[in-house]
């Protein structure tokens, strides 16, 4: 199955265009994908996360990492050495790789670390204000309420009776 069909959810969603264009490349670099180098990516908190790559034998400054357009991209070049010497058996890859991933709205690159031959990525999302849920009222003077606004509201009145 190379492609799939999206056009049930274009019925009944706005701006959700991109997403079929989104599927459709991870499903051909799927196919492709070289399995170097290898990788995590771990849930730290509800809207924390990190991507861990296994970058063995890269310094700091072989790598580089770039977002553009919700896309991530870890690049990785390995300058070579002046005198390598002779290897009875070389199983470290040192090959340049690249790896991206596609970041969903609101989604930040917070900081990168590199340690114990593990390169570090933290990522955050962080919705703004104005795309939180919000109660609109239905005539009258009030303002439209933020739903966690009015939640710690009733939280602190109690409950709420109906006249």
């Amino acid at each position: 199955m190379n492609s799939i069909d999206l056009s049930p959810l274009y019925r009944s969603s706005v701006g959700y265009d991109r997403l079929s264009s989104l599927i459709d490349s991870s499903l051909r670099a799927s196919e492709h994908a070289a399995g170097y180098p290898p990788y995590n990516i771990q849930v730290l908190e509800e809207d924390s996360y990190a991507i861990s790559l296994a970058v063995a034998g890269f310094d700091k400054h072989e790598i580089e990492i770039t977002v553009e357009n919700s896309v991530l991209t870890i690049r990785g070049n390995k300058q070579q050495q002046g005198s390598e010497g002779r290897y009875l058996y070389q199983g470290i890859a040192n090959r340049a790789f690249e790896r991206r991933f596609n970041l969903a709205e609101y989604v930040e690159v917070t900081e990168a670390d590199l340690g114990n031959g593990l390169l570090t990525v933290k990522l955050k999302r962080e919705i703004p204000e104005a795309m939180k849920p919000r109660k609109i009222p239905i005539g009258g003077d009030e303002k439209p309420v933020l739903e966690h606004e009015a939640d710690a509201d009733s939280s602190r009145q109690g409950p709420v009776k109906a006249a």
